[in-house]
């Protein structure tokens, strides 16, 4: 039976212990700061006691041995271990606000790693240097507007999908909230006739017909469209071809609510059949 690993990492402060109860929920055997230096023979012990799913959290607190993880993952994959990683990224103001409301200190805070006290931003940008390498590898998860339920359905979200094929998420956003760190591709719609501007239309959200019917009469609409499907078309398979596992196409309007969710619906829908597709509507999600 083949073991499969998901390891989660990212920033201090970005929610993993949210992530990994979503894993434990989920039936997998969860073990949160594991040294590097043990994850061979741990994953190998808990292979022989016949567990399948494991989920493991590795950050800054292992700071020294980071620069192994990825050697290490690169070997369980070669012995045939599905491996799985995920990131969790939030913005640098975010971070800050989060250290500040719960009075935490920041792990690399106290280590010698830091040449003396160094105010939490350089902190938080010495864990970002750190951690650049395992980033590049992983599915990124941004949360710094999310709430732990939302969190909870993103982690959950991502263990049906097939491993062996590139995973297409679609995510809606209003700008006025940020940009997506997790985005690979973000198109703004912003120009776009807005359905808000619209009295019955204003309440509703691209998801409901009058909106999508709304839209699909806007010339402006269709060629937008048109011009990213063409677009991921043209450049998925290649993203394909390099081994990508996951590619995330974020949609940007004013509010998040109508026109960016019409399209990540309209997309969505259209390469459904040629990838796994994932649906994330930033603004709208409830978890």
């Amino acid at each position: 039976m083949q073991l499969e690993v998901m390891v989660i990492t990212g920033m201090s402060g970005s929610g993993k212990s949210v992530a990994l109860h979503a894993l434990e929920d989920a039936g997998y055997y969860c073990v949160d700061n594991l040294p590097p230096e043990l994850l061979g023979a741990f994953l190998a012990l808990e292979h022989a006691h016949h567990g399948r799913r494991v989920a493991v959290a590795m950050d800054v607190r292992s700071a020294t041995a980071l620069p192994l993880v990825p050697q290490q993952l690169q070997q369980l994959q070669r012995d045939g271990v599905l491996v799985r990683l995920l990131f969790l990224d939030a913005s640098d103001d975010t971070l800050v606000r989060r250290f500040s409301e719960t009075r935490r200190r920041h792990p690399l805070s106290s280590k010698a790693l830091l040449d003396g006290q160094r105010a939490l931003a350089q902190t938080i940008a010495l864990e970002r240097e750190l951690l650049a390498q395992l980033r590049e590898r992983s599915h990124v998860i941004d949360t710094s507007t999310l709430r732990p339920a939302q969190l909870l359905s993103y982690v959950k979200s991502l263990l049906p999908v097939p491993p062996d094929r590139l995973n297409l998420v679609f995510q809606s956003f209003a700008f006025k909230r940020g940009v997506p760190l997790d985005a690979d591709y973000v198109f703004d719609v912003r120009m776009l006739p807005n359905p808000h501007y619209e009295p019955l239309l204003r309440p509703l959200t691209g998801r409901d017909a009058p909106v999508a019917e709304y839209l699909r009469q806007q010339p402006e609409a269709t060629q937008m469209l048109e011009d990213i499907a063409r677009f991921l078309d043209h450049w998925l398979p290649a993203m394909a071809c390099n081994h990508r596992s996951y590619v995330t196409v974020a949609i940007g309007c004013t509010g998040g609510q109508h026109r960016s969710v019409y399209l990540v619906e309209q997309l969505a829908q259209r390469f459904a059949e040629q990838w796994n597709t994932l649906l994330r509507h930033r603004e709208l999600d409830t978890g």
